[in-house]
């Protein structure tokens, strides 16, 4: 007992010998970056089922996937609406960007009542996000 206290105050010594040598690490500044001004350059919609649509979206200036993702899900829950419906369920999202063009191929459920699944999204309230990050709908 008395050969596990020693050894492990000699291990606590050591390391703290070792952590003192070493200085404290400051944060990197952030990289400021220029206003978000993207373009939109249009949706078209593939109905694949009575219930599931694919939509393909092309925009120019995304930050990264998450901005081509919200545009197809934009063109997703207006759609949703256009055709009387209430409730989207995302299904899959493959997106692509070739020369600043980013490309997103999106499949969706769309459905009257709230369909089963992680992913739904109430149509009336995401057509509101949509419009208030000024992402345009089909």
């Amino acid at each position: 007992m008395i050969a596990q206290l020693v050894h492990k105050t000699a291990f606590a010594l050591a390391l703290t010998g070792v952590l003192a040598g070493c200085e404290p690490q400051t944060a990197a500044e952030p990289v400021e970056q220029g206003p978000f001004e993207p373009t939109y350059l249009g949706v078209k919609t593939r109905l694949l089922d009575s219930d599931l649509v694919n939509f393909f979206v092309t925009m120019r200036g995304a930050r990264d996937d998450s901005d081509v993702a919200a545009y197809a899900q934009c063109a997703a829950v207006q759609y949703t609406l256009i055709r009387g419906y209430g409730f989207t369920r995302h299904v899959r999202t493959q997106i692509n960007e070739k020369n600043g063009v980013w490309s997103g191929d999106a499949v969706y459920t769309i459905s009257a009542a709230l369909p089963q699944g992680l992913k739904t999204i109430d149509a009336e309230v995401g057509v509101t996000d949509c419009i208030e990050n000024a992402i345009p709908r089909v």
